[in-house]
């Protein structure tokens, strides 16, 4: 296998990212790890909101922003002023995709509105990511990660029966419509391949945190009503879940019938479980959930974690420990598969950036380029793209656009 990084499909792509936050700056961020040019327009001053949540590195980056923003390039530009207006549409004008989440309006307010664009740039993919849907009578209300998460009841699926609505550990519903934002662009653009038009993506927080119920939401309209909650359990298969052994939690996923005559009889050493009418189809099982599961936690608390992966694994039942999440990111699994990278950084030496998570003909696409510092590649990318002169660039710094 040759060790030469193979062409990213997306080589030759050019990405404008104005948004800021996650649900954009995640869509943007996987294009570029696809092998787009992904040119990140950040306020002079401030730069992206997430410059300041979480743990610092550096002077102007964090964690946080870090895990949305690899592969780029930071260019800080004004857009509440005119030149700044202008060079956004000069280089939109030589981009395939616009990426933007302002608040309602703001696109329009700042002249990187679509209609705005498209006159320059008919082919353009401009993707517009807000909190509701923007023609109906929320479209100005500003979209929170966990706010979603409480209306489009995703808050009221998690946790143990009888416990308070939870929120998911990330922001889940950002993630999400990042990565169907995704999708729907590399649709847009293969169509466009063909001939088809430019187009003008809508993507709401509401529509896809209501999507992430999946399974759930479906079962809530048949029972007209909330389904019951199960923690670390699953609503329809047993035993699947979280127990703890002897020595530590794992993870125990019985996925059909076979599987749990083997569990009982190789694993427990039970097989009058196995043999009760009660417990022999998972229908059964889940109708007599009270009686079994409190018999299978007992029997794998006596025992130690590893004689159980052991034997679950020897009986071809999904298995595993529960790793913490330092644990997970230092295992053999996580750094043999190249997913934590060490980035140089001119203040902090280095930082961790978790690479991409695919592979293309079998080697998985390298971080190009560490999360950028607050406009590290300004000079740089207007002099490439639009040809700006040290003159022009000095006045406009001087003019605070830059």
């Amino acid at each position: 296998m040759s060790n030469e990084t193979p062409k990213l499909p997306l080589d030759g792509v050019r990405v404008l990212d104005l948004s800021r936050v996650l649900a954009g700056p995640m869509c943007a961020m996987a294009l570029a790890d696809l092998g787009a040019e992904v040119i990140k327009v950040e306020h002079p001053g401030r730069g992206d909101d997430t410059r300041d949540w979480g743990l610092r590195i550096g002077k102007t980056e964090t964690a946080y922003f870090n895990s949305a923003n690899r592969n780029k390039e930071s260019i800080c530009l004004d857009l509440g002023t005119a030149d700044g207006q202008a060079i956004a549409r000069d280089l939109a004008a030589r981009s395939d995709i616009v990426i933007q989440n302002f608040k309602f309006g703001g696109a329009e307010k700042f002249g990187v509105g679509y209609e705005q664009l498209r006159e320059a740039n008919p082919k353009l993919i401009y993707c517009s990511i807000s909190g509701y849907d923007r023609t109906g009578p929320e479209a100005a209300r500003p979209g929170y990660d966990l706010v979603i998460q409480g209306e489009a009841g995703l808050t009221a699926l998690n946790g143990e029966r009888g416990q308070a609505p939870l929120k998911f550990g990330v922001a889940a519903v950002d993630m999400f419509t990042g990565m169907y934002a995704t999708q729907a662009i590399l649709a847009a653009l293969f169509d466009r391949q063909r001939g088809g038009p430019g187009r003008h993506i809508e993507m709401a927080l509401f529509d896809c945190g209501l999507m992430i119920t999946a399974y759930y939401g479906l079962e809530a309209l048949l029972l007209n009503e909330d389904p019951p909650k199960y923690g670390n359990a699953h609503p329809s298969i047993i035993p699947y879940g979280i127990f703890d052994a002897e020595d530590g939690p794992m993870v125990v996923a019985v996925g059909n019938n076979a599987q749990f005559d083997r569990f009982c009889r190789g694993v427990i050493d039970r097989p009058d479980l196995a043999d009760d009418e009660r417990f022999k189809t998972n229908l059964g099982r889940g109708k007599n959930r009270d009686a079994l599961v409190p018999e299978i936690h007992a029997e794998l608390k006596r025992r130690k974690r590893k004689d159980l992966l052991e034997r679950l694994s020897a009986a071809g039942i999904p298995c595993g420990e529960v790793l913490g999440l330092l644990e997970a990111l230092k295992s053999e699994r996580a750094i043999e598969g190249g997913l934590v990278t060490e980035q140089p950084h001119p203040l902090a030496g280095s930082a961790h950036v978790l690479a991409p998570p695919y592979r293309f003909d079998g080697q998985r696409p390298p971080v190009r380029l560490p999360p950028p510092q607050l406009g590290q590649h300004t000079e740089a990318v207007l002099k490439q793209v639009l040809g700006l002169s040290p003159e022009r660039l000095s006045e406009l710094r001087a003019k605070g656009v830059l």
